[in-house]
């Protein structure tokens, strides 16, 4: 059974008119038809909210008896987009964060004071050209990897 099938039982089975039923969820009459034709579905807050008001648990609002239907689907769905858009912006920070890393070293180098001691040993910090060079290098493939993610993630989304 399809969510929107779910909902249209439970409200017969309430004795409710779409307006009735939509006004002990604080929803528009066209919410509850766009939920009974499949052509809409509610957020999760709502479904707790239904599952409350009318008693029924979660289990069965949602998956409806043992199949998965269009709700089972979209939390789903909407789960893997959540953890994809979380590791997008995990890598991206990561990118930036290794970038700036890199320009610091370069600050850093450009900054400091090369000396030669009395013994005739040169002091300088050369090892922050390479370090400042590898982190920018690794920021910026780290950014790229990131875009790469999310343009495959948004062609898988078209294609379903």
């Amino acid at each position: 059974m399809n969510f929107g099938q779910e909902i249209r039982e439970l409200r017969k089975k309430e004795g409710l008119t779409q307006e009735q039923f939509a006004l002990k969820l604080n929803v528009t009459r066209q919410a509850v038809s766009n939920w009974e034709n499949d052509k809409n579905l509610p957020d999760l807050e709502l479904l707790i909210l239904m599952s409350r008001v009318f008693s029924i648990s979660l289990d069965q609002l949602i998956l409806g008896g043992t199949d998965m239907n269009n709700m089972t689907k979209k939390l789903v769905k909407d789960g893997q987009e959540g953890r994809r858009t979380q590791m997008h912006l995990t890598l991206t920070i990561i990118g930036a964060f290794l970038m700036v890393l890199g320009l610091a070293c370069f600050v850093i180098k450009a900054n400091s004071i090369e000396y030669i001691d009395d013994n005739g040993m040169l002091h300088e910090n050369f090892y922050l050209l390479p370090v400042g060079y590898l982190l920018l290098v690794s920021g910026g493939l780290t950014s790229v990897l990131s875009a790469v993610f999310l343009y495959r993630f948004k062609k898988e989304q078209e294609k379903s």
